[in-house]
C-alpha cells in the first residue's frame, strides 16, 4: 500500500454529488448514488493528501458494518475503537461500527476509465482483508450512504453503507489499531452514541434508532 503522502485515491466532484442529490446525514438510495458517481467520467484518482483538505471533491469510502442476530432475535453489531495508528488521525479515539477505507489507482485492474465499479468492489475487499478476519459465512447488502459536512473530516468523504449479516459473532481484528473490538447488543450503542465517530452516530440511529427489532 502506497503511504498517504503518495497515495492516489477514487473521488469524484462534490457537485456531482449535489447534482445526484444533496444528502446531510443518512439516505437508503445507496444505489442510485453509487452507480451515478461510479458510471460518471468525472470519476479520478488524486493524491489523498491534498484531496484530505479539498472539500470540492469526495472520496468514497466503502463502510462495512458485521451484524449478528442471536436465536433469541437481538441484533448486535461490531465495534471497536481506532487506535493512533489508524490512517485517519482526525478519528484517533473514536469508537466505531464501520470497517473500510479509501479505493486507491491500485484498486483499478482494468485500467479502462470506464471500470470503476470493479475498482470499488476490489478496494473494499481489500480494505476488509486488511483491517479483520470474517470466520462465519455471510450474507451482504448496499445499505445506504453517509454524507456530514458539519465536520471538517466529513466534508471531504462520502460514506457507502454495507451490512454484513454474519451466521456467528466471529470477525477479529487483524490490525493492532483495532482496539476493544468485539459485538454488542444495539440497545448498548445507541446508549453510548456520544462516543462514536460521527458516521457510526448516523448509521446506528438510521438503521437501529427507532429499538423496535
Amino acid at each position: 500500500m502506497s503511504s498517504v503522502s503518495t497515495e492516489q485515491v477514487l473521488v469524484v466532484p462534490t457537485e456531482l454529488f449535489h447534482e445526484i442529490g444533496y444528502v446531510q446525514g443518512f439516505s437508503d438510495e445507496a444505489s442510485k448514488y453509487l452507480t451515478g458517481l461510479l458510471q460518471s467520467d468525472q470519476v479520478s484518482y488524486r493524491p489523498r493528501g491534498e484531496m484530505e483538505e479539498d472539500p470540492t471533491f469526495k472520496q468514497l469510502i466503502p463502510y462495512v458494518i458485521f451484524r449478528y442476530t442471536t436465536p433469541e432475535g437481538e441484533q448486535q453489531v461490531f465495534e471497536y475503537t481506532r487506535g493512533k495508528g489508524q490512517g485517519e488521525k482526525r478519528l484517533h479515539s473514536k469508537k466505531s461500527v464501520g470497517i473500510g477505507g479509501h479505493i486507491s489507482l491500485e484498486d483499478r485492474i482494468d485500467k479502462n476509465e470506464g471500470y470503476h465499479t470493479t475498482a470499488y468492489a476490489e478496494g473494499m475487499k481489500r480494505e476488509l482483508q486488511e483491517e479483520v478476519t470474517i470466520g462465519a459465512e455471510y450474507t451482504q447488502y448496499l445499505a445506504g450512504i453517509i454524507n456530514d459536512d458539519t465536520q471538517p473530516v466529513g466534508r471531504v468523504h462520502l460514506g457507502i453503507v454495507h451490512i454484513f449479516d454474519v451466521k456467528e459473532p466471529v470477525v477479529k481484528p487483524n490490525e493492532k489499531d483495532l482496539l476493544e473490538a468485539q459485538f454488542t447488543p444495539v440497545e448498548e450503542l445507541l446508549d453510548q452514541l456520544d462516543q462514536f465517530e460521527t458516521w457510526s452516530q448516523i448509521c446506528l440511529e438510521a438503521l437501529f434508532g427507532n429499538r423496535s427489532s
